[in-house]
């Protein structure tokens, strides 16, 4: 969650910072620079808005999604492969929790719907390479 917070207090102040400098002054008359200008850092202010919204969606798939223990990989679940630990939810980059490195993966990923319902023990094949389920937790 603060993973999913911090980049979107990071897309809401570029959006501030370039409307802000996308403001006019009081002054009647502005040349084509001022307007040029300020025309430009009001397309990236809106540039930032589709990020913005995607911060939204994943925060509130975190907000809703169970994260009580289970045995199958679903919405919520830690499933351990090798080395590396997934976290069934949006996708992030590493991240760490109570001393163990995680990654988040959306329920559209491929490595997600190649492992759904399955359960520690089990294998699935993706992109040509069979792997296994340590643990489900």
């Amino acid at each position: 969650m603060s993973l999913a917070a911090e980049k979107l207090t990071t897309a809401i102040a570029h959006i501030e910072a370039f409307l802000a400098e996308s403001r006019l002054d009081d002054r009647e008359m502005h040349d084509k620079d001022d307007i040029a200008g300020s025309t430009e850092n009001l397309e990236l202010a809106a540039a930032f808005d589709h990020p913005v919204q995607a911060h939204h969606a994943k925060i509130d798939v975190i907000e809703n999604t169970d994260f009580a223990v289970t045995d199958t990989v679903g919405p919520g679940a830690v499933v351990v492969l090798g080395d590396r630990r997934f976290m069934v939810a949006v996708s992030t980059s590493l991240f760490e929790a109570d001393g163990e490195t995680y990654m988040g993966i959306s329920q559209q990923s491929p490595i997600y719907n190649a492992m759904k319902a399955l359960q520690a023990g089990d294998s699935f094949t993706l992109n040509q390479r069979e792997m296994e389920i340590q643990d489900v937790l």
